[in-house]
């Protein structure tokens, strides 16, 4: 993507928004200014973000941390796949009408944040489509919200902490919930049976490593036709840039190597689960990885980045398996670095997982404290959060 100077006067976060079905409605993205008194160009912002986000697939919710960058930014005719979020305060200001109803009238949807202290003006609250509503400010039990009126507009519930928040928010009437428990602990027992697929996918990952031949390799491969077909539907999206089509295992391994082909084996096994629950988790899964392999993309060790890209694949791998790291990777082979960031909670890769975490919890505090640990300036932080979501979604 271009270079905006814009991305180095803001911090980015995101996270997902759910649907009752655990799929991914759209993406959430947090702006914050990099200093209170300046005010970055809200049209080049927009322009930025348009171009890592193009039209297709699940809308992008903006989150503008600064009430003069989104007061800029509701007057510079965002793309029609955006959606912003208007504090209710900032709603009930009637110098913000106008440009609330010319929004509207160009069908860009608008989710109110917070409850209002006094009744929206109608023709005002007919320009969002949902409300944003705090999980220990929503006032509306389980039982009430069974038996009671229906709201005015569908809600999306945030400061969800754990997954019985998620229940109990769907069960209130929400339509998504922003964010999703990811790092409940897993302990000792509480291990599952892992699936025959996920099986297949941990012997060809140990055939790999220990560099076996085709011939051996695709053996594995025939007792799981279904496996081969989404390795090589992978390969062939237009996240991976090759310009020649793969059309089978054996060419896919011509045309990549050992190397590369750990990296693909690694994103199929977490994202393997045919468990719905698991759906976000996979999603968070596939983007750490992408995120961190971008982090060190300007080093240019191509060996780094792809540890790197394993790293934050496998980190959830845990959440997903019901198994605590030292137990899971006895039998998945991983790179010594990968290794002790994720069972020893240390080692050259575990401050990029903090960082990625900082990003996904929305944290401007942690993402700046992360960033200067590691000497990474805000625009390069956001051109690799950028770049990874865009290759996610080519991946999707």
């Amino acid at each position: 993507m271009n270079d905006f100077p814009v991305l180095a006067q803001v911090v980015l976060g995101y996270c997902p928004m759910i649907g009752r079905e655990r799929h991914v409605a759209a993406t959430r993205l947090t702006v914050f200014p990099q200093r209170p008194d300046a005010a970055p160009d809200a049209r080049e912002l927009l322009r930025a973000l348009g171009e890592a986000w193009p039209e297709g697939g699940e809308p992008l919710v903006l989150n503008i941390a600064s009430e003069g960058l989104l007061r800029d930014c509701l007057g510079a005719e965002p793309p029609l796949h955006m959606r912003l979020e208007l504090p209710s305060f900032m709603a009930l200001d009637a110098q913000h009408e106008a440009a609330l109803l010319a929004l509207r009238a160009r069908g860009i949807a608008l989710y109110l944040k917070g409850r209002p202290p006094a009744e929206l003006p109608r023709a005002v609250l007919g320009c969002f489509e949902q409300s944003i509503i705090e999980f220990a400010d929503d006032r509306r039990t389980e039982a009430e919200a069974a038996g009671g009126p229906a709201r005015a507009m569908g809600f999306v519930q945030s400061g969800v902490t754990c997954a019985g928040d998620v229940e109990e928010s769907f069960r209130r009437g929400a339509t998504a919930v922003l964010g999703w428990p990811i790092d409940e602990p897993v302990g000792k027992g509480q291990g599952k049976a892992v699936a025959p697929d996920l099986k297949v996918i941990v012997e060809l990952m140990n055939r790999v490593d220990r560099q076996e031949s085709i011939d051996r390799l695709e053996a594995v491969l025939k007792n799981d036709p279904t496996l081969a077909f989404r390795l090589v539907r992978y390969i062939n999206s237009a996240a991976f840039g090759l310009r020649v089509e793969i059309s089978s295992f054996r060419h896919a391994i011509m045309m990549l190597g050992y190397q590369k082909l750990k990296r693909w084996l690694a994103l199929l096994l977490a994202s393997a689960s045919n468990d719905p629950a698991m759906r976000p988790v996979m999603f968070s899964a596939v983007r750490r990885g992408l995120f961190m392999e971008e982090l060190v993309r300007s080093a240019g060790d191509e060996q780094m980045s792809s540890e790197m890209f394993i790293c934050g694949v496998f980190s959830l791998l845990d959440c997903m398996m019901g198994q605590p790291f030292g137990q899971l990777l006895k039998s998945i082979p991983v790179p010594q670095d990968v290794h002790d960031a994720l069972v020893q909670g240390s080692g050259r890769y575990r401050p990029y997982l903090e960082l990625v975490r900082a990003v996904e919890q929305e944290s401007l505090f942690d993402i700046r404290n992360a960033a200067e640990g590691l000497m990474l300036s805000a625009a390069e932080i956001n051109r690799a959060l950028l770049r990874a979501l865009l290759t996610a979604r080519q991946l999707a």
